[in-house]
């Protein structure tokens, strides 16, 4: 991924001051782009995994996920989502009142009511409610 689509989904992201990024997995550089600015994120992952000590980890699965994550989230994103994990990504930002986003891998489709908005390089998804 082009570096200027993640500063890009950064902005896209940091009009919120309390998200929650989904599985995080190896990749930190969106919810550490959004710390920087000031932003509250709490990094979930079914696996332990490091985050920079301005990001919040949590370890989590969406598919039955502890709701207390997400009660206070302004947004929930995730990055690369497969299709298996975007209805339990929506159902857990829905059940926060939270907005939900997710990015896909390159050929992968949304399986949920989406809404596309075009960024550099990516395409982000804004499930409608």
């Amino acid at each position: 991924m082009h570096t200027d689509s993640k500063a890009t989904l950064v902005d896209r992201l940091a009009g919120f001051d309390r998200l929650v990024e989904v599985g995080v997995g190896n990749r930190t550089d969106v919810a550490a782009g959004l710390a920087e600015r000031g932003r509250t994120v709490t990094a979930t992952d079914i696996h332990e995994r490091p985050t920079p000590s301005d990001v919040r980890f949590v370890r989590d699965d969406v598919t039955d996920p502890d709701v207390a994550l997400y009660r206070d989230a302004e947004a929930v994103y995730a990055l690369n989502c497969p299709p298996e994990l975007q209805r339990p990504l929506a159902e857990a930002a829905a059940a926060a009142g939270a907005a939900c986003f997710f990015t896909t891998l390159g050929g992968d489709p949304a399986v949920v009511d989406a809404t596309t908005e075009t960024l550099e390089d990516e395409t982000l998804f804004r499930v409608n409610p």
